[in-house]
This record gives structure tokens, C-alpha cells and sequence, in this order.
């Protein structure tokens, strides 16, 4: 039997010796009686150091916050005050180097004979643990952090049910709720209007298990439909018995308008470029267009008037008409209006409605759609369009035909056109200048113009005189233009015999300043040396006889044309017509023949 017992202590000292926990026992006194390695090593001192010694002396026991236990208090003495079992989860143990480390522990009293005769005191080491537990605090407290503050709404969603089992502050101030009443609602009530694409969205995500982006509404409490981008990843709870999903909720409505500032700006730009392409080729058409002169030349009484007027009516945006027969100059008065007036760092785009087909007139004026008919092969735009904030000159008005005269009217009162092929109504802001060698109140008592455009053209009118009406300035035209076509031609002449002058004076000039500058050149050519020269077959074309004398005007310019149409064997049009000659269009030449009673069977008077 004592034999059995010896081994059974051994046995208990190998397993004290073994454990891996603190252990040592104390006296009623407190006094270390015995301590394991363990404890030893743990507490940083010698096993045979530590018996003998009163162990609240060396723990330095104390409170969590750094306060030390008057022996009275100390929890590990607590066994001998009630004899009762005490577990402690938070204390603190000091080593024999001054620190300290966390630990849990056991005080087991020891009883004999029913007095308390010692404690039992098994300790472990838990600064692992206790970091861990830090760390997991400190990664809650980040995540509540982001969770609260986080510029996003965040919403976690139970997938089964349908519902919120929580929101972050963004999320209610986003959508104008209460955190409780989110959490009493369903999806459904915050996706009405994109409720089937959320639903596949929210099984795509479960499906994949990865996150994934979405741009859908959701419905405020004030009834805004809220643009917003959506980042949604799946995760199990409960040991995969829930499934829930945390969806990330970004109001893109700044943005959203912003991209449609962005793209309303990306097509005015590209109105704009389209618009500045369109100028550009046309005004390299102007360039390449030779005028017939490049100012008003002339200090006649006649000139003066018109001029003062072109200065009254340029600082207006008044539709100005101007009438005079052909070749008095009258885009030139155009161009001085415009040159003017505050549209002068604007276009000035002219359109001839006599040169045009009728077919393409309407084009040409108000532009069209790709296919909105056979040729129509890309977008044109239109000459009024093109004119935007400028000036568009429509030269030879009266032949504009009767259809597009009520479009035209249109774009006078309102403003307000439509591309062919195009229902969408375009809008100009453009001053109009019209001009004609017609009588247009006769054009409108014989139906071939509109009454109500005529009255709208004729805002201001303005009359240009004929050259037979400023003869004055025949000398210093006559020099401009024999100066223009020398340094063309690379001529020099520097005289001008009287007896040209009095010949060129003495004609009426029909065909006005155009047609002295056509005789001028064609003198400049003929001419040799620095005289400028007038040969007898010109005279004999250009000057009525001295002896003959003509009743009216009319007369004379009646018997030029005839003159003309004789030379050309009646050929009106082409490059040897009459027209071509007289540097006119042809449908004007024929409308004069048919006012002044010029038929073929005149060859013979």
C-alpha cells in the first residue's frame, strides 16, 4: 500500500512537472509551498526562487487598468476568505523583469478536516488570444467606421426573404428614409421600376459568387427616381444557412448629368465643326468667285444718297431690298451692308435664285437629309444654316419660284425652317438682303409673287441709280478700272485721250458698270503702249452713232441689244451668246427683249 502511494506521487510530479499551465500551490499565509516549470518560466524566475515567497508580493497583482490590489482584495486570495472556487479571465502577472502579460486563472482552495489549510493556483499565458481579440475589436470598429461614414449607401440584403437587415446613414439619407423604416421594407419597394433587372442582377451575383457592377433606379420616399451604380457581392451566414448579399449604392445622378452636358456639348461641337467645314468651302468658293469690283467707286449726288442710306440700315437687322437694273453693283451694296452692320465678323452667304434648277433651289436654301432623295448621298446643310447669326444674300429674288416663296416667308416672320427629308424644326437667327432687276409690284399683280414676302422684303428698299444717272463718276471708274486690268495683264498706260472720254460720256450704258468694266478691259487689251486705246470696231459696238438720236431711253437700249443679238446671229446663251457679251444672265436678257419688243424679225430694222 505505501509502495502504491509512493508511485502515485511520483506519477502527480511528473504531471505537474509536465503540464503546460502555470501551477503552484500556496500556504494559508500565501506563501509559495511549490511551482511547476511552467510557472516558473512563465513568470521569469527560478522554481526554487519563488518557494517561500509570498506570491501577491511577487505578481504585483492588479486592475486591468494598471492599479495594483491591496493584498485584502487580490482575487487569488478570494479562495481563502469563502473557500469557494474563483476564476478569473482578466488579470494581469508581472515577471521578475518589471513586465507584465495577460492571464486567466483558476484559485482552488485547499481543505483538511474542514479548515482551509492552502490554495491551488493553475494559470495560463493568454497574449495571443488577447491580441487576436484586440485586432478582431480594432477590424470591427474600421468596418463600423466605413459602414457609417462611407460615402456610399451600403444595404445587406437577406436574398431569401427579400429584405434589409441593415443600412448605413448614406443609404437613408440617400433614399430620404428612417434606418427603421428601410429595414421594415422589401427590395421591391425600392427597385419598382427596375425590379425584374434587379432580380437577375441579385441571382447573377449569387450565381457567380464574385461582385458585380449595375446601373439601376431606385425610387426616393419623395418619389425621385434616383440614378445609381450598384457593386453587390454574395456571402453565407449562419453556416451557409443564410445567404445575403452586401450591395454597395452610388448616387450617379451629378453624373448622369453631366455625361448629357457632356454629350448635348459633344453634338454642338460637332454642329459647330460640321457648320465651320461648311463655311470653309464656301467661303473658298467666294474666294475662288471674281468680283466685279472691289469698292464703290464714285462721288456723285446719285451715289451719295444710296450710301448715306447703307449707313442708316446697316446697324439694324432690317431686311433690306435692292433694286436696279442689271450690273449697277448691287452685291457690292450688299457687302457694304453687311461690312457694316454688327454681323460683320459673321458670314455674308449669297445665293443666286436665278442660276439655281428649281429642283435644287430648295436644297441649296434649306439643306437635306442623306437619302431624302435620289443623289442625296450625304447631309447637306443649308445656306440659311450655314448663315447663322450672319447675313444671306438672295440676288435675283424674282425668280425665286412661287412654292418656296411661302418658306421663305416662313424663315422671315419666325425664324424657323426644316431640312428636306428632315421633320425636325431648325431655328436662325440671320438678316436677309434681297435684290432683283424686276419690278415686283408688277411680279405681284401678275401672280408671279407673293403679295405678303413682298411687303416683308421691302422693308427697306434701296435704289441703285444706273450709270447713265452718274456720269459724274465715269472718270475715276474708268481709271480704276484701266488700273486693275494693267497690273492683271502687266500693262502700263497712263493716258486717257479726251476724245475716249467723250465717246465713253456720251454713251448711256445699258448694261451700267458691268458693262463699262467688260469695255475697259477689252480696250486695255486692244490697246499698245501707255494710251488707252478704243479701236472702231468696239466704238462701233459699244457707242450709238453720234447723228442717230432716240426718242427714249428704251430706244437706245433697245437697238444695243439688237445690236448685240445681230453680231451673235441671235445666239442668246453659251460662250459666243448675247448674254454672254452684255454680261448678263440669260432669262434676264430674255425677260428685257420681251419688255423692250425684241423678236427675231427685228434683224431687218
Amino acid at each position: 500500500m505505501a509502495e502504491s502511494l509512493k508511485q502515485l506521487r511520483q506519477r502527480n510530479e511528473l504531471l505537474l512537472q509536465a503540464a503546460g499551465e502555470g501551477i503552484y500551490g500556496l500556504d494559508s499565509e500565501g506563501i509559495t509551498t511549490f511551482v511547476n516549470p511552467a510557472a516558473a518560466r512563465m513568470l521569469g524566475w527560478e522554481a526554487e526562487d519563488l518557494i517561500g515567497q509570498p506570491m501577491h508580493k511577487l505578481h504585483h497583482h492588479s486592475h486591468p487598468d494598471g492599479s495594483h490590489y491591496p493584498r485584502e482584495e487580490c482575487p487569488i486570495y478570494a479562495a481563502f476568505k469563502d473557500g469557494v472556487v474563483h476564476e478569473v479571465c482578466d488579470e494581469v502577472f508581472w515577471r521578475k523583469d518589471g513586465s507584465c502579460f495577460p492571464v486567466e486563472y483558476t484559485s482552488t482552495p485547499v481543505i483538511e478536516n474542514n479548515k482551509l489549510v492552502g490554495a491551488v493556483v493553475v494559470f495560463r499565458d493568454v497574449t495571443e488570444r488577447k491580441n487576436a481579440e484586440d485586432a478582431l475589436r480594432g477590424s470591427e470598429e474600421r468596418f463600423r467606421k466605413l459602414f457609417n461614414y462611407s460615402s456610399d449607401g451600403i444595404f445587406l440584403i437577406d436574398v431569401r426573404n427579400e429584405c434589409y437587415l441593415n443600412v448605413n446613414p448614406r443609404a437613408c439619407k440617400m433614399l430620404g428614409y428612417s434606418r427603421d423604416e428601410l429595414l421594415s421594407m422589401k427590395v421591391s419597394d425600392i427597385h419598382p421600376h427596375d425590379l425584374k433587372q434587379f432580380i437577375s442582377f441579385s441571382e447573377s451575383v449569387v450565381a457567380d459568387g464574385y461582385a458585380r457592377t449595375e446601373v439601376l433606379s431606385c425610387l426616393a420616399k419623395d418619389g425621385e427616381k434616383i440614378a445609381a451604380e450598384i457593386t453587390a457581392s454574395t456571402f453565407l451566414e449562419n453556416n451557409g444557412e443564410r445567404q445575403l448579399i452586401m450591395a454597395s449604392v452610388r448616387d450617379i445622378r451629378e453624373r448622369k448629368q453631366a455625361e448629357e452636358a457632356l454629350r448635348i456639348a459633344h453634338q454642338e461641337v460637332e454642329c459647330l465643326k460640321e457648320r465651320l467645314q461648311a463655311e470653309n468651302i464656301y467661303l473658298q468658293e467666294e474666294i475662288r468667285t471674281e468680283h466685279n469690283f472691289e469698292e464703290i467707286i464714285g462721288s456723285s449726288k446719285a451715289l451719295k444718297k444710296v450710301l448715306h442710306q447703307v449707313e442708316q440700315v446697316a446697324e439694324t437687322d432690317a431686311t433690306v431690298l435692292i433694286l436696279g437694273e442689271t450690273g449697277t453693283g448691287k452685291e457690292l451694296f450688299t457687302r457694304a451692308v453687311h461690312n457694316l452692320s454688327p454681323r460683320k465678323n459673321r458670314p455674308l452667304v449669297k445665293v443666286n435664285c436665278a442660276s439655281l434648277p428649281p429642283t435644287l433651289i430648295e436644297s441649296e436654301l434649306f439643306g437635306h437629309e442623306k437619302g431624302s432623295f435620289t443623289g442625296a448621298l450625304s447631309r447637306k446643310t443649308g445656306r440659311f444654316e450655314l448663315a447663322h447669326e450672319g447675313t444671306i444674300f438672295l440676288d435675283e429674288i424674282g425668280d425665286l419660284p412661287l412654292e418656296l416663296q411661302a418658306k421663305l416667308l416662313r424663315i422671315l416672320q419666325e425664324g424657323e425652317f426644316e431640312r428636306l427629308g428632315n421633320t425636325n424644326t431648325l431655328s436662325v437667327d440671320v438678316r436677309v438682303i434681297a435684290a432683283t432687276n424686276r419690278d415686283l409690284e408688277k411680279e405681284v399683280s401678275n401672280g408671279k409673287f407673293r403679295e405678303d414676302l413682298f411687303y416683308r422684303l421691302n422693308v427697306f428698299p434701296l435704289v441703285i441709280p444706273p450709270l447713265r444717272e452718274r456720269k459724274k463718276d465715269l472718270p475715276v471708274l474708268v481709271q480704276t478700272f484701266v488700273s486693275k486690268f494693267c497690273k492683271r495683264l502687266g500693262k502700263h498706260i497712263d493716258i486717257i485721250p479726251r476724245d475716249v472720254m467723250d465717246r465713253i460720256e456720251a454713251y448711256n450704258w445699258p448694261g451700267n458698270v458691268r458693262e463699262l468694266e467688260n469695255i475697259i478691259e477689252r480696250a486695255v487689251i486692244v490697246s499698245s503702249g501707255n494710251t488707252l486705246q478704243i479701236n472702231d470696231s468696239l466704238v462701233a459696238k459699244t457707242t450709238p452713232d453720234k447723228n442717230t438720236t432716240h426718242a427714249t431711253l428704251q430706244d437706245a437700249e433697245r437697238d444695243h441689244i439688237v445690236n448685240i443679238l445681230k453680231q451673235t446671229d441671235w445666239v442668246i446663251s453659251g460662250h459666243k451668246g448675247a448674254a454672254k457679251i452684255l454680261d448678263m444672265n440669260p432669262n434676264t436678257l430674255r425677260s428685257r427683249m420681251q419688255k423692250l419688243g425684241i423678236y427675231r424679225s427685228t434683224s431687218s430694222s
